[in-house]
Order: C-alpha cells, then structure tokens, then sequence
C-alpha cells in the first residue's frame, strides 16, 4: 500500500484547509485510514480516523473543527480542517491500516504517508 498525501500550506487562524491522502497498491485490503500530526519538538499525535464502514474518531482537541471521510471508490480519505488555530501547526501524516487474510490466518500492516505541512499563522 503505497500513500500520497496532499492540501497542506500556509492559512491564518480561523481559515480552512482540506487534505487529501490517496491510496494506491494493495488498497482494497485498508479496513481503517487515519491522520496523525507532528508539530516542532514533539511526538506524533493521532488526530482523526475512520473505519471502511464510515465510523470516526477524533483527538478532543479537534472535535467540532475538523472532519475525516473517505471515498473508498477512490481509495482516498480527507481531513477538513475548519476554524484552524496556531497550535494545529504541524505535519500531517496520512495513515492506512490494511488486513490481509490467508487460509490460516489474518496478517495487518501499517503504512504511512510522506506528510504534509500545515501552517497556522496567528
């Protein structure tokens, strides 16, 4: 599963931006596609997910402000980030989950994306 992300810049407090993370390779097999973000000298934090059938998750600090989905036609998920602030400054990793089933047993993989930049200015 190879993942691309994109939808990154630079946007004033209280702006918009939406992301997008395509999926390519094995991406019938991703059950659960995620974002997780990075800011300056700290560790990577999960933000949103969503599972194949359409249920989400979101880190509290973002409940109300962003918005995950996905086509899974097009193998791609979006994040919708509204009323953006400072503390969002961060990259942005697209993050994909896929299971793999055999006769005997199932096998997951995790795969990431390149990251994307994100950059709030107050």
């Amino acid at each position: 599963v190879q993942l691309q992300a994109s939808g990154g810049g630079l946007v004033q407090a209280g702006g918009s931006l939406r992301l997008s993370c395509a999926a390519s390779g094995s991406s019938s097999n991703i059950n659960t596609m995620a974002w997780y973000r990075q800011a300056p000298g700290k560790q990577r934090e999960f933000v949103a997910a969503i599972a194949k059938g359409g249920t989400t998750n979101y880190i509290d600090s973002v409940k109300g402000r962003f918005s995950i989905s996905r086509d899974n036609a097009k193998n791609t998920v979006y994040l919708q980030m509204n009323s953006l602030k400072p503390e969002d400054t961060a990259v942005y990793y697209c993050n994909a989950v896929a299971v793999f089933p055999t006769t005997t047993t199932v096998r997951t993989g995790q795969y990431w994306g390149q990251g994307t930049l994100v950059t709030v200015s107050s």
